[in-house]
């Protein structure tokens, strides 16, 4: 609201710089550096402990795949969690055998030999490193998403129909279609006892992170992989099955070139830097994503082309002593992550117990049964199918990249599936580029022309051959709909308005008047406003001089309106129809200010469907127990929990708060009686929030203001109070406290400062609020 609220304050003077944070290092927050170095310490010890719980079934799991010794995957593990760990430029990324890589280590290991392998795993390193040295990194990064999924869906149909013969009790062929021909037969006569324990495995790996009660929540504390692997060991005690067998350590015999042709060799090396890379690069990314969305500070953004650096040397370790090719992956990362690592430490300390486990546990690990490993790695392979990734991909209209890009891996391998990919998505990229639709509609004596697609020399015979229906001296209406116009176009479009207008006809470009010498759909330029542009600089929003008269004062929300119809619903027409289609289900419930400058799409890069919201003056949330007045605020939030089933809920003050101004006035006056107004009766649920300041106020103002950036005034300092207030408010309702005991509901503080266009989130630790850029201070209360 801004009818309230006092004069605006001035904008804080600038933030004073801050010292750079070390690699690895947490960022000041006002702790004591012991117990702050203590706490990550802390984490780092018990993530890297985590990890190695899963790395070492992993591992072992991927050489058997493959038909390396199977000491060659905790070689992998060893030197990528300490080489690539120490070396690499994403520190919470943990590196191990690579899993995109199974299908193909497991073809050299067939065709050339175990030491050939190992070279080519060095030639790939070398590779990377040099791709490294010149900073290519984010060229991967342009890869269509639809290929790198598709490769990957690939790569797990692959290896799932592989291990599935050696769950049943069989021997896996080289070939995919081979090994689809041949499932039929082996399911006619399976091994009764490796199926068991195949069959344990599974059950124990779906049903692990799904274990209720406080009693399953300490029981996920052991990963999920080193769970499934311990009770098929249980129930295959006393049977006579295949088990793991971990050769005496020796020195590793020296790679060996493979007696190949150079175009075979150079192609396997291709391969395998090309997976390698892509696979460690998507996960940096992906495992930064998942850090950042933690609570505290942001975590140092991946250096990806150091870290391509780091896992080339990696690599050419890994070849040397022995071991599997390498690449960061997104399970053991996301693993990490959540276990609470907090910088590359976890990841060392992770390849150090695998080397320990390795040289006083190798007794242990040889009474796993080979077929509890196999069904761990067919899994892995099911699960890198991903649905979500799919769904993903199909709403881009991207599907036949994926399928063409899964098929031909399957079908012809790592290096022909990427060039199918690619191959599609060029020829679906031109089609797109050329397939422009032209419609002319007529209604009321205005000829309506409809443009949608790209408008590219290529469209323009289409695009005459429709203008010339047009009758000349009509009135009429040329809607573009697209977002690219080159000049040929530009030119033919420009002729025939001006050929036109000179028949004594009109011309409407975009929606706009086309009278003007200079077309609205010059390159560049079809349409320069977006939805959130304000009225006052919003062209397209200008209304007709009829509607002023007929509407005043809501001449401007019809001409918005009737901006979106042109410009915005062609865009979110499909998506809109599938959430009436389906329903909503937003993940967010965000309680903010009614105040007009709050836009909580804009701030939040939210659209249809993601947030469920509730807007008052104040963003208050009236307790439990409350009169009846404030029962919309607490339907919402009920509709959401119950209902909805939100995962979060977010409360969002803002800067300049009328409410909060307002608040501050009626300070020591006594609350509203029956005869006040209404605004004035809301306000008093704000009054809970104004004693809390009054009580911070009298342990002393640095209690509340922090060095670097200091709260601004109490008007500033009672909006980030009444923030920690509602969330109080929020805890006290039933249906919240409930979600929240069951560890299905979270709740967030958010503080927006409209001047400087900058949000802030409340960490509850410490009580400061933190921004979300890591180069700006905190401000707390």
């Amino acid at each position: 609201m801004t009818q309230i609220q006092k004069p605006p304050q001035p904008p804080p003077a600038d933030l004073a710089p801050q010292p750079p944070t070390l690699p690895g290092a947490t960022p000041d927050d006002g702790t004591p550096g012991a117990k702050r170095r203590g706490a990550a310490w802390r984490g780092d010890l018990s993530a890297s402990v985590v990890v190695f719980l899963l790395a070492v079934p992993l591992s072992l799991g991927i050489a058997l795949a493959t038909g390396a010794p199977l000491q060659a995957g905790l070689v992998a593990a060893v030197v990528g969690g300490i080489a690539a760990g120490l070396l690499g430029g994403a520190p919470l990324q943990v590196t191990g055998a690579a899993t995109g890589l199974l299908v193909i280590t497991a073809d050299l290991v067939q065709r050339y030999g175990w030491r050939a392998t190992c070279a080519i795993t060095v030639l790939a390193g070398l590779a990377q490193l040099a791709l490294g040295a010149l900073r290519v990194a984010r060229v991967a990064l342009a890869v269509s998403p639809a290929i790198v999924h598709g490769m990957l869906a690939g790569i797990g149909v692959t290896i799932a129909l592989g291990q599935l013969h050696v769950v049943l009790g069989g021997s896996p062929d080289s070939s995919a279609v081979d090994n689809a021909v041949a499932l039929p037969g082996q399911l006619a006569h399976p091994h009764v006892i490796a199926l068991l324990i195949g069959t344990v495995t599974v059950i124990v790996l779906a049903g692990w992170p799904r274990l209720p009660s406080r009693a399953g929540r300490w029981a996920r504390l052991l990963p999920a992989p080193l769970a499934a692997v311990l009770a098929a060991t249980a129930v295959s005690a006393g049977a006579s099955v295949p088990r793991v067998a971990l050769p005496s350590w020796q020195l590793p015999q020296a790679p060996l070139l493979p007696h190949a042709s150079l175009a075979a060799l150079l192609t396997a090396v291709l391969t395998v830097t090309l997976v390698a890379s892509m696979e460690s690069l998507l996960s940096a990314v992906a495992v930064d994503r998942l850090a950042a969305e933690r609570p505290g500070p942001p975590p140092r953004r991946p250096q990806l082309n150091r870290e391509l650096a780091g896992q080339g040397l990696a690599n050419v370790m890994s070849g040397l002593l022995g071991g599997l090719p390498v690449s960061g992956g997104a399970m053991r990362g996301s693993a990490n992550v959540r276990a609470g690592a907090t910088s590359r430490r976890a990841a060392v300390l992770h390849g150090v117990w695998v080397l320990l486990c390795a040289g006083l546990l190798a007794g242990v690990l040889e009474l796993i049964p080979l077929a509890a490993l196999a069904a761990l790695v067919m899994v892995v392979g099911v699960r890198m199918v991903s649905f979500a990734h799919l769904k993903h991909v199909q709403r881009h209209r991207e599907f036949p990249v994926y399928a063409a890009t899964l098929s031909a891996v399957v079908l012809f391998g790592v290096l022909l599936g990427v060039l199918t990919g690619i191959a599609v998505g060029i020829f679906l990229a031109l089609r797109r580029l050329t397939h422009t639709r032209v419609a002319v509609t007529e209604e009321s004596g205005r000829h309506q022309v409809r443009v949608s697609g790209q408008l590219t020399f290529l469209a323009v015979p289409r695009m005459t051959r429709a203008l010339a229906h047009v009758p000349p001296g009509a009135d009429a209406v040329v809607e573009l709909h697209g977002s690219f116009m080159d000049h040929a176009a530009y030119e033919a479009l420009q002729s025939w308005a001006t050929t036109h207008r000179a028949t004594k006809g009109s011309v409407t470009l975009g929606g706009r008047s086309g009278r003007s010498a200079r077309p609205s759909g010059e390159p560049g330029r079809a349409h320069a406003c977006r939805p959130w542009t304000p009225w006052r600089n919003h062209h397209c929003t200008r209304p007709a001089p009829t509607r002023t008269a007929e509407l005043p004062g809501g001449d401007q929300l019809l001409g918005g309106v009737s901006a979106f119809q042109r410009h915005t619903a062609p865009l979110v027409r499909e998506e809109l129809a599938r959430l009436a289609r389906e329903g909503q289900r937003p993940t967010q419930l965000f309680l903010t200010c009614a105040d007009s400058r709050l836009v909580t799409s804009m701030i939040t890069s939210s659209g249809p469907g993601d947030l469920f919201t509730v807007r008052n003056v104040g963003n208050l949330m009236p307790p439990p127990g409350s009169d009846a007045s404030c029962d919309s605020v607490g339907a919402a939030v009920e509709y959401a929990v119950e209902v909805l089933r939100v995962a979060s809920i977010t409360v969002c003050g803002h800067s300049g708060c009328g409410a909060m101004a307002a608040l501050l006035d009626t300070a020591g006056s006594p609350p509203p009686t029956d005869g006040a107004t209404p605004l004035t009766r809301w306000l008093r649920h704000g009054r809970p929030s104004l004693a809390r300041m009054a009580r911070i106020g009298r342990l002393g103002r640095g209690e509340v203001a922090l060095a670097g950036r200091p709260v601004a005034d109490d008007q500033e300092r009672l909006a980030l109070v009444n923030v920690r207030q509602q969330l109080d408010h929020l805890r006290a309702h039933p249906c919240v406290a409930r979600r929240m005991a069951e560890g299905t509901l979270a709740l967030r503080g958010m503080y927006f400062h409209v001047a400087e266009a900058q949000a802030y989130v409340l960490d509850e630790a410490t009580g400061r609020f933190r921004t979300v850029r890591a180069d700006v201070p905190a401000i707390g209360v």
